[in-house]
């Protein structure tokens, strides 16, 4: 055979070959189709991919780079590093004071800090530019795949590939029973365990796991849910506190807080109109043991009333138990003691009576305050003067040469008031802030005692301090109970528990809900017995799948038995016989 016949002879069977493999290769890709949709992830876009010519080619290369999941986890990545500054340094709407104290102790950071807005980190230009980056890619992510979702909830599940032995799940047997039995039967059998079946042709196709990405869009969406709320709250919200004395009142107005902050979109009217009395309060501790001392029960008796004109009515509040009223939760924050003091001048006029509240600095409630007479106090020669005293309380004191004045135990088992006088300007006429509890001792001279030293006192309940030179004197009429309050009014909270709720589900759901299609076919042979096929794909590998196509085989089995083995004719079996004998001769 000459070379130019024999290569004529051969480029048929090349080209034959070359036909059955581009055959098996669209096979391939069409058997990779059938489970390349069982997602609404949206594609992401190739980096290489041409961008477009104009304004419009980069505005649709930026939309789809902004609604892609890489900058979406990019986002929220930022979104909780910048919030970082908004927790290590003092923000202005939630206490000016240590704004100004850590100002004070940081000035060589001050002017970056103001011009990086870390004072308001929460309003800040930047901050709320990453909140609505992250709330537009939420949105511009989950809306295509929603129509992609609602696409594959109505549509049907797709044919059977051809070949169904390449699927990473398959079984096969023969059976007797008709092929047209042997389908309806593979629908009865997947509809029984909540497959969406669909019969095409010689085979039936059944899609299950939807829930799968119904939670994904559901997390989506809660994460909107949620980005929403917290706005919501942040801009909307006010928390105060107060320090309520027993048988005092408080009325929800902005001038009876002791401290507000507030959103910035906060406004004065949004505070429901409510008050409330302190009628009781009761706390229990352990009295031995290693846990002497220990809070065991925190309880405020309130009398309250909605609205101007409400009818009052009785209330109780606990730690981690508020009184919610209209909107507004009251929480029990902390309790302390009050001293009851009187001050008479020179002429025993009483200038002064009133509760002192002390705050607190220890387990045991030793407490320290201050006592200002502002106004009514004349001295021994008729001037005006304004009297200050430093207190230091303890409700169970150790005893006389027992170590210094801190208490033993929170209750009122051996009370015990310390006091130092001073006497002068309280600094209360400039107009600047003063806080309540300390005493400012830079305008003020001492009371001195007989040794030229400051003059001070200790005093039980019911004695009676008289001051130096017949200057006055100070009683320690009895002790009051005060505990202290939280209003919070925090709008949209119910709908961030709901979305955090829902997050969680839906995580939870495309997670564990593996969402997989399962084909059947059943096809008569040339010898008239049925070959049935069945097949799974998922959408990614599962351990479950076979296991779960094992036990849908098994059901088909059961009415589609296995054909009994096929015996072959007597002549053939002669024949094969006698080829044996002729072969051991």
């Amino acid at each position: 055979m000459s070379t130019t016949d024999k290569a004529s002879t051969e480029a048929p069977h090349e080209s034959a070959e070359t036909a059955a493999d581009a055959a098996e290769a669209a096979e391939t890709a069409a058997d990779a189709a059938a489970g390349a949709q069982l997602s609404t992830a949206p594609v992401e876009d190739s980096p290489t991919a041409p961008v477009g010519i104009g304004v419009i080619g980069w505005a649709r290369w930026f939309w789809r780079q902004l609604t892609s999941m890489r900058v979406a986890l990019i986002l929220l990545f930022l979104l909780s590093l910048g919030s970082i500054p908004g927790s290590l340094i003092p923000q202005t709407q939630v206490d000016a004071m240590k704004v100004a104290d850590w100002k004070k102790t940081h000035e060589f950071w001050v002017p970056v800090a103001e011009k990086l807005q870390l004072f308001d980190v929460y309003s800040s230009v930047w901050f709320s530019a990453i909140y609505i980056l992250l709330f537009v890619s939420l949105i511009g992510c989950i809306v295509p795949r929603t129509w992609q979702f609602v696409g594959q909830l109505t549509g049907r599940p797709p044919g059977a590939p051809r070949r169904l032995d390449r699927l990473p799940a398959y079984a096969t047997w023969r059976t007797q029973t008709p092929p047209d039995e042997v389908l309806a039967s593979a629908k009865t059998v997947l509809g029984g365990r909540r497959f969406r079946t669909e019969a095409a042709g010689n085979a039936v196709a059944a899609e299950k796991g939807y829930l799968r990405e119904a939670g994904n869009l559901v997390f989506h969406i809660a994460l909107i849910v949620m980005l929403v709320a917290f706005a919501a709250g942040q801009l909307f919200k006010s928390e105060g506190g107060k320090l309520v004395l027993r048988g005092k009142g408080f009325s929800n107005t902005l001038t009876q807080y002791d401290d507000f902050k507030y959103g910035s979109l906060f406004s004065s009217d949004d505070l429901p109109p409510f008050s409330f009395t302190l009628d009781k309060f009761d706390a229990t501790y352990e009295k031995t043991g290693p846990q002497k001392g220990t809070a065991r029960e925190f309880k405020a008796y309130v009398t309250y009333s909605e609205g101007a004109h409400g009818a009052p009515r009785k209330g109780e509040i606990e730690v981690n138990k508020p009184l919610e009223i209209d909107g507004s939760k009251i929480f029990l924050l902390g309790h302390g003691y009050a001293p009851v003091l009187s001050v008479t001048d020179p002429n025993g006029k009483v200038v002064f009576k009133d509760a002192v509240p002390m705050l607190p600095f220890d387990a045991n409630l030793s407490s320290s305050g201050a006592v200002k007479v502002p106004d009514g106090y004349r001295n021994k020669n008729g001037d005006k003067e304004q009297l200050g005293f430093n207190a230091m309380f303890v409700p169970t004191f150790a005893g006389e040469g027992k170590g210094t004045m801190l208490s033993q135990f929170p209750a009122l088992d051996f009370p015990v008031l310390a006091l130092s006088a001073y006497h002068g300007s309280l600094g209360v006429d400039s107009g600047l802030p003063q806080n309540v509890y300390q005493l400012n001792t830079s305008k003020l001279r001492e009371f001195k005692d007989a040794d030229g030293k400051l003059f001070k006192k200790r005093l039980l309940p019911g004695e009676t301090m008289e001051l130096p030179g017949g200057e006055g004197t100070v009683k320690f009429e009895g002790i009051e109970r005060w505990a202290t309050f939280s209003v919070t009014q925090q709008p949209a909270s119910g709908p961030a528990l709901a979305g955090a709720m829902a997050a969680i589900g839906g995580l939870a759901a495309s997670l564990f809900i593996q969402r997989r299609r399962v084909w059947v076919r059943a096809v008569r042979g040339e010898d008239g017995v049925t070959v049935v096929e069945m097949a799974g794909l998922g959408r990614s590998e599962s351990a479950k799948l076979p296991e779960e196509l094992s036990v849908l085989s098994a059901a088909l089995f059961e009415r589609a038995p296995a054909a009994p083995a096929a015996v072959e004719p007597a002549e053939n079996a002669e024949s094969e016989d006698e080829a044996h004998e002729g072969e051991r001769a």
